[in-house]
């Protein structure tokens, strides 16, 4: 293996610049090829910085064109520069303006960071290191200054100049066909933030007043011409965020302008540069024909984060790159809640427990296991990962849950009054809280420190003569790369007791933890906590809500469990019950078909017809519990010697034994959803589409009239969720209709690229072993492109993530062909192979064969010359 990864950057080395730096004034003359770019930076010596001490900036790639201090060309022997750094060897010891000017080449950046070109539109993106390919910089959060930005380019080539802040001055310059615009950001701000985009764009305009002041905010979206139409419900949206973010938590939008730009080469979803957010164009685009349910929930909840982070990410940001959850954990609390609140609260948390369980669970389970804040990192760009945002998310929901919500708004406004304008750590954000309401969250703060999934072991043992029940509760967590002991968490478990009757009981008393209204907080490895009063044995219905991001076992029966989905007043914990029932048949069934039984397996059959047609629950709700688990949640919930085949065909099995069991009671569903009327991507609609597609799923699983059924829904599909689920269940199951209905796909939208990712995506999760030859051919259709992130995504991303049999073949090709593409992509965009080389994140829960060939693939890679500090970290962390 190679051994010359970066070298590691740790948290207890973290000290402040020796200058810190008030001002920037950068002039940009764009040019495709060479653009040059002059930084006007004014920095000061810190008191704790002996004077003559050396000034030390990072660049990357960059070519310098000169540097000047305080008007004055520095010689030779003053400085020392390449293009990785430049060091000015005895600044002055009193305050000075440092001009550096660099040329760059946009047309050449295939890495997507620093300043680039995408399709003619010139972009930057920034975090989390690549202001340092602009200008040699101090390229780090801590450093906050007030940014002005001159943009000039050939105005024929670039008639739109956008930059962070307000504008201040605009015009051409006479007989040059170039022209120029200023704009200022009264706010300091970190380099990450940074943000510059020019080209011919169409702008789409509305206004918001606030609520706090009553200012009217003028609202920009800048896109592709033609596509302006589609814009709608991004603008509906983000003036939706705005207004919840001053009614929730009191959050005002400061800038006299926001503005919102959708590019099609983006490495990430959005980028909340302040003032000037630049978005992804899946984020922002949308109409029925184009855009799926699932498409206009994303966009809503994007929108929201990004023009959250205004104040939790830009005000204050965070002191260094350890504290990332700082802002993108809490904000995906927030952009979470704004969406339950939008939505269905229900139906989003259960959404968002399940992509953290898929995603961050296994993440907590591998090799690239690490702390929601690390201590040490080698290449920052592979830490946005699931545990940073969604395990984050969850910390900040349990200080809402120990506190309550007055109590968490109360410790919310005073971070918000302490840090604003600063470059702030978890210790201050908890400290907050603490303050706030006078408490002590030393323990809970364990939460940031501590890898891993905790486990919760529970028992119950009831007392007839007394009427009391005692739960003992243990909690353990299990070993991750260097944090082989952990010390207990605090864990708030929200609970209910119900009795025969199906309602929530009473009881009179409680012993043995802290108890607050329906939360036990537990603090120590063990608890035995027990009730009195109570009138008859309860049935438990713990983590309600799911109020803690643990594994719960515990030694409920079938009944139980049946009685849990029936019964619960908790949404979430109906559902959980259903999927527990689920993956114990599932569980059972990857073990050999004989293992399932045929009694087990129509209970849960019968159990899923009357969720289906109970019409006290929303359809969406409906919908999720008629779900079975995935096969890659089955697979984390096996843990060791995964087949994939195995589980495949379980579910399989379990899926056709419903459909057999409720194909009636489906059929009449099925066409008692089928008028909705014109099409809405409100959450009703959303809903009762989700309803009607979830049974139309089963349906496809029974012979006979499956495929006409779904081929006439395709055919019939007035609006793309429809149209795509049936192109998918034609294409997964390899239906007669298949070629049809994917030539009529492509013949209506070729023109369309974020179309055309669905329809590789459908093929790329195809579960045939015919499907990899089929993506090898795809890289060479017109709608495929190794230049563009999203179609590396759609395509190979959604093959490694989406297709558990074929990625993990016996054979090992699917191993040896996502090592191959990283290997090629790695020299073109580093960011994006990283991130597809993290789907062999589950490699060593693998049956022994296949483990092994997904090692060789793994070696292969991590022994290649010439890779990126990105990749090189991701294959040698998941060899470790």
């Amino acid at each position: 293996m190679r051994t010359d990864v970066a070298q590691p950057v740790r948290l207890e080395d973290y000290r402040p610049t020796a200058y810190a730096i008030g001002t920037v004034d950068l002039d940009i003359h764009l040019a495709p090829k060479a653009t040059r770019v002059t930084a006007r930076i004014a920095f000061s010596r810190r008191e704790e910085t002996a004077p003559g001490t050396p000034l030390e900036l990072a660049g990357d790639e960059l070519k310098l064109v000169g540097v000047s201090l305080n008007g004055a060309p520095l010689g030779e022997t003053d400085y020392e520069a390449d293009a990785e750094t430049l060091t000015i060897k005895t600044p002055p010891a009193e305050p000075f303006v440092l001009e550096i000017v660099t040329e760059i080449d946009p047309d050449a950046n295939s890495k997507l960071m620093g300043l680039y070109r995408s399709s003619g539109t010139y972009c930057t993106q920034c975090e989390a290191e690549g202001f340092r390919r602009i200008t040699y910089f101090y390229d780090r959060p801590d450093v906050l200054a007030v940014y002005t930005t001159r943009i000039e380019a050939e105005k024929a080539e670039a008639p739109v100049l956008l930059a962070n802040g307000n504008p201040v001055e605009a015009g051409d310059i006479e007989g040059t066909g170039r022209h120029y615009a200023i704009w200022h950001d009264p706010f300091p701000k970190p380099s990450y933030l940074f943000a510059m985009v020019a080209g011919d764009l169409a702008c789409v305009t509305d206004t918001y007043r606030t609520l706090i002041s009553g200012r009217d905010v003028e609202l920009r979206i800048y896109v592709e011409h033609g596509n302006e139409t589609r814009c709608d419900y991004a603008m509906d949206a983000l003036k939706r965020s705005m207004r919840w973010d001053e009614e929730v938590f009191g959050r005002e939008y400061d800038l006299d302008i926001f503005m919102i730009v959708a590019v099609s080469d983006f490495n990430m979803g959005a980028m909340e540069n302040k003032g000037l957010n630049v978005f992804n164009d899946k984020y922002v685009l949308a109409n029925p024909e184009t855009a799926t349910d699932q498409d206009y929930a994303g966009i809503e909840g994007v929108i929201a984060h990004e023009y959250f982070h205004n104040w939790t990410g830009d005000r204050i940001t965070c002191r260094d790159w350890f504290q990332l959850c700082l802002k993108e954990g809490l904000t995906v609390f927030r952009d979470q809640e704004f969406s339950s609140d939008m939505r269905s609260r229900a139906v989003k948390r259960i959404a968002d427990v399940r992509l953290l369980q898929s995603h961050q669970f296994s993440e907590d389970g591998g090799p690239l296991a690490h702390p929601v804040r690390p201590t040490v990192y080698r290449q920052i760009n592979n830490f946005y990962t699931a545990t940073v945002y969604e395990k984050g998310a969850e910390i900040v929901r349990m200080i809402k849950t120990l506190l309550g919500d007055d109590g968490f708004r109360a410790g919310m406004d005073l971070y918000f009054e302490r840090h604003d304008g600063e470059a702030a750590t978890i210790e201050d954000f908890i400290k907050s809280f603490e303050d706030a309401n006078k408490t002590d969250l030393t323990q809970f703060a364990r939460w940031y420190a501590q890898a891993g999934t905790p486990s919760l072991k529970v028992s119950e043992t009831w007392d007839e003569a007394a009427k009391s029940l005692r739960i003992d509760i243990e909690q353990s967590c299990q070993p991750t790369p260097g944090q082989a002991i952990k010390e207990p968490f605090t864990i708030p478990v929200r609970f209910g007791l119900i009795g025969p009757n199906g309602a929530d009981m009473e009881w009179s008393a409680v012993t043995g933890a802290d108890v607050r209204d329906d939360v036990i907080v537990l603090s120590e490895p063990n608890h035995a906590i027990t009730f009195d009063g109570l009138s008859s044995r309860p049935v438990t219905s713990l983590l309600r809500g799911f109020s803690a991001p643990v594994r719960l076992t515990d030694d409920k029966d079938r009944e139980a469990l049946v009685f849990l989905a029936r019964h619960d007043s908790d949404p979430f914990n109906r559902w959980q019950a259903v999927q527990s029932l689920a993956m114990q048949l599932l569980k059972r069934g990857a073990k050999g078909p004989g293992n399932l039984a045929a009694d087990e397996i129509q209970e849960f059959a019968a159990l899923l017809g009357e969720a289906a047609s109970d019409d006290g629950f929303e359809p969406a709700l409906r919908a999720q519990l008629l779900q079975l688990p995935a096969e890659s949640d089955i697979a984390r919930e096996i843990g060791t010697d995964v087949d994939p085949d195995a589980i495949a065909s379980a579910r399989k099995a379990v899926q056709v034994a419903v459909a057999g069991h409720c194909a009636e009671g489906f059929a009449i569903l099925y066409e008692a959803l089928a008028d909705t009327g014109a099409y809405s991507p409100d959450a009703d609609a959303a809903g009762r589409r989700a309803l009607r597609l979830t049974v139309l799923e089963y349906l496809a699983c029974i012979d006979g009239e499956a495929s006409a059924r779904t081929l006439d829904h395709y055919k019939a599909s007035d609006n793309m969720t429809d149209r795509l689920t049936a192109l998918r269940l034609l294409v997964h199951r390899a239906d007669s209709g298949t070629q049809e209905a994917l030539e009529d796909f492509e013949t209506r939208f070729a023109g369309e690229a974020l179309v055309m990712d669905k329809w590789l995506t459908v093929q790329a999760t195809a579960p045939f072993p015919e499907t990899l030859a089929r993506i090898r051919t795809l890289t060479s259709h017109s709608a495929f492109s190794f230049t563009n992130p999203n179609r590396i995504r759609a395509l190979i991303g959604a093959f490694a993530a989406g297709n558990q049999t074929q990625f993990n073949r016996a054979d090992g090709a699917g191993f040896n062909f996502m090592a191959d593409t990283v290997l090629t992509l790695d020299k073109r965009n580093p960011q994006v192979a990283a991130r597809l080389l993290s789907a062999f994140r589950s490699w060593r829960a693998l049956e022994p064969g296949r483990r092994a060939l997904a090692e060789a693939a793994l070696r292969r890679v991590a022994e290649a010359e010439g890779l990126s500090s990105d990749v090189q970290d991701i294959a040698t962390r998941s060899l470790q």
